[in-house]
């Protein structure tokens, strides 16, 4: 079991200022997201992206964003479950809260602060037979550890940046390797879409264009891929695992359940502090909603300022926090 003064749901770039503000403070963070690496959609859907509207940076690529806020949290020594959902979220009789993960994780944390952005993201499914069947027995929709490939056959599909990325990476650790992508280009960078060309022409991978998946096979565990192409040709593929990477849609997942004051799809605050309508949670960034509400990155760090005070007095409620300027009190790591 995790315990830990503050739980972050969410390591976008709002999520990770939240960690850095909470430190200054002297509060211990645990970090939990659903993506297998920090950086939430900067890092997922558009990692090259130039932004300008940071303060001090003209113009800074969402990747360098994502590293430079990961060097200025590191000193505070921050925890992380990442590639986990937030299943569920319980308030026990003292004010503390209990979260527990889709693989079983459990966190104990005295404060629960919510930057999940456009909310829970979630893999984009095909729709081919079979799928409920074998997902989690050979199918996947994320990587964690490519190791767990090492010799293996493995199919993946789809056409984009994550794709095509994992597909040149995994050429040389499955034992068999096929992508398989609906049209006849793809749409991630034009560079890793030569380099996958070349690694099929040189017989080190199988690629399929204008194809598609039709179903899934195997017993207790996947066995095989069927492919159909646009000529309703269908044709078998031996795998020990499927991994579709169409991307992610936020959903605002089991968020909704937690009993929160909501607006549609967002979380409803009190901008004093950011605090919920259940206390002890705050919302911040793309995830809450108020008269007003900017959706920019620089309002969601103002946010995580203002939360983290509060947060404070809910933590340690007979304490009261020194607010000092970072050029005087410098980086005091615990």
């Amino acid at each position: 079991m995790i315990q830990t003064d503050i739980c972050i749901i969410g390591a976008g770039p709002v999520g990770l200022f939240a960690v850095f503000e909470a430190g200054m403070l002297k509060m211990r963070c645990h970090v939990v997201d659903v993506l297998p690496q920090v950086g939430g959609q900067l890092t997922e859907i558009y990692p090259k992206k130039p932004i300008y509207d940071i303060p001090g940076y003209p113009e800074v690529n969402a990747h360098q964003l994502i590293d430079n806020l990961s060097k200025q949290i590191a000193p505070f020594h921050p925890t992380f479950t990442l590639g986990e959902r937030v299943k569920n979220l319980t308030k026990k009789e003292d004010g503390s809260f209990e979260i527990v993960t889709s693989d079983q994780t459990t966190i104990q944390a005295k404060a629960v602060v919510i930057a999940a952005g456009l909310g829970c993201f979630e893999p984009r499914k095909p729709v081919i037979e079979n799928l409920d069947k074998f997902e989690g027995k050979g199918i996947l929709y994320m990587i964690k550890d490519p190791e767990v490939f090492r010799n293996k056959r493995l199919v993946l599909a789809g056409g984009g940046d994550s794709a095509l990325d994992w597909t040149i990476f995994l050429a040389s650790v499955a034992s068999k390797l096929t992508l398989i992508h609906r049209n006849e280009t793809f749409r991630g960078a034009p560079d890793s879409g030569e380099k996958v060309v070349a690694l099929a022409a040189a017989g080190k991978m199988d690629l399929f264009l204008n194809a598609d998946l039709q179903a899934a096979h195997g017993d207790a565990q996947l066995q095989s891929v069927s492919v159909v192409d646009r000529d309703k040709n269908i044709q078998t593929i031996e795998a020990d695992y499927l991994i579709p990477l169409y991307g992610l849609s936020p959903k605002l997942g089991p968020i909704s359940e937690w009993g929160l004051a909501l607006d549609k799809n967002n979380i409803q605050v009190n901008t004093l502090d950011y605090s919920t309508s259940v206390p002890g949670i705050y919302a911040i960034g793309d995830i809450n909603t108020y008269p007003g509400k900017l959706k920019l990155i620089l309002s969601g760090f103002h946010e995580a300022a203002l939360m983290a005070h509060s947060a404070y007095k809910y933590v340690y409620p007979n304490q009261k926090p020194s607010l000092k300027y970072s050029t005087i009190s410098g980086i005091n790591p615990f």
